[in-house]
């Protein structure tokens, strides 16, 4: 939480300056948060290119703990395999 006070601090001051020089920033709020997103997106590519190239499979799990954390910003969040399996068999007998 901290982190992301601090960007809207950090935000908040770059606009002040903006508002004090008198210009205007260089793209409107939604173009260039979806620059940002874009760039985030694109800097996934090259662990999927190498992935690829080492001949190893480019799995659901792989994605969601080597992509997913670095775009979204959230953390590594991992379902144990024992726990997976206790819910499996929970719902079958259902």
């Amino acid at each position: 939480m901290k982190l992301y006070l601090l960007s809207l601090g950090a935000g908040l001051l770059v606009g002040i300056i903006y508002a004090l020089m008198q210009v205007r920033s260089p793209a409107p709020p939604a173009i260039a948060l979806l620059g940002l997103l874009g760039m985030l997106i694109g800097e996934q590519i090259v662990p999927l290119v190498k992935q690829l190239v080492a001949g190893q499979p480019v799995t659901m799990l792989w994605f969601k703990t080597e992509c997913v954390p670095k775009i979204t910003g959230t953390p590594v969040t991992l379902v144990s395999k024992a726990k997976t399996e206790k819910d499996t068999n929970t719902k079958d007998d259902v």
